[in-house]
């Protein structure tokens, strides 16, 4: 994949949530086929340390951004960083969940989760995809998730987010082809992330638990082959099934499915 990937995508990409998880793992596999990073989170500290990995070990330059994309006003810092970069790939990645009953739910919180997972990319997408049209080649990665093809009971907020990426990306992927601009939508199921500790899942308990860096490897292997990519026979069986089934019947099921891994 190394030269061929460099030449379309590089010579620099830009990842948000790069500081664990998934983020991280793009950031270590785009670094070894030989792309110059900005990795972008808000814990400076990880970023710094990994900007050090990564150029050590690789030989390309990192740079580490700070940044809550939680925040209004975010993309002025962004856009200034990416100001002198030949900019070929976007990682749109950064994001969280919340879970349990949606009446329940800190209104402070939805709102943070609807602003990172949402609100971000599209603004994301929209001034850097701009700038990847004026360039004529490049791909956009963006991480939603099997979640975002229905709505999930006891995850409402957050698989109506990731229902907004898959639509986002789904009509980008349309929309940039005639400029030669690759767009995948990354769907992964349960991942062993911080996620799944921080939303009160024990891996342990859990079946088909993925890793990062299959998940990242997958997601880079197939971005301009596909539109859409969820890693994982059993997530795609599942997701078939769900949707194969009458729809208040795969509500109920997905629901079910919830509330045993949160009894978990």
């Amino acid at each position: 994949m190394k030269s061929d990937f460099a030449d379309r995508y590089g010579p620099w990409a830009l990842i948000t949530g790069a500081s664990s998880g998934i983020g991280e793992a793009f950031a270590r596999q785009l670094a070894a086929e030989g792309l110059n990073l900005l990795i972008c989170a808000r814990r400076r500290e990880k970023l710094d340390s990994l900007a050090e990995q990564l150029q050590q070990s690789h030989g390309v330059e990192v740079r580490p951004l700070a940044l809550d994309i939680g925040k209004a006003g975010f993309m002025a810092s962004l856009i200034e960083a990416t100001g002198d970069l030949d900019l070929g790939l976007v990682v749109s990645n950064a994001g969280f969940g919340l879970k349990g009953p949606h009446i329940e739910q800190p209104p402070e919180a939805l709102g943070a989760m609807l602003a990172v997972n949402a609100r971000a990319p599209m603004l994301i997408t929209q001034a850097l995809g701009e700038q990847l049209t004026r360039r004529g080649r490049g791909g956009i990665i963006l991480t939603g998730s099997m979640e975002g093809y229905m709505g999930f009971p006891l995850s409402a907020a957050y698989s109506a987010t990731k229902g907004f990426v898959h639509f986002l990306g789904e009509a980008l992927w349309q929309e940039l082809k005639p400029h030669n601009v690759d767009v995948l939508i990354l769907a992964p199921g349960s991942t062993d992330t911080e996620a799944l500790s921080k939303q009160g899942f024990d891996k342990n308990q859990m079946s088909g638990v993925m890793s990062p860096e299959r998940v990242a490897r997958e997601a880079l292997q197939n971005l301009g082959r596909r539109r859409i990519y969820m890693p994982g026979a059993s997530n795609r069986f599942f997701t078939w099934l769900l949707s194969s089934l009458p729809r208040k019947w795969g509500l109920a099921m997905a629901e079910a499915g919830m509330r045993a891994a949160m009894r978990r």
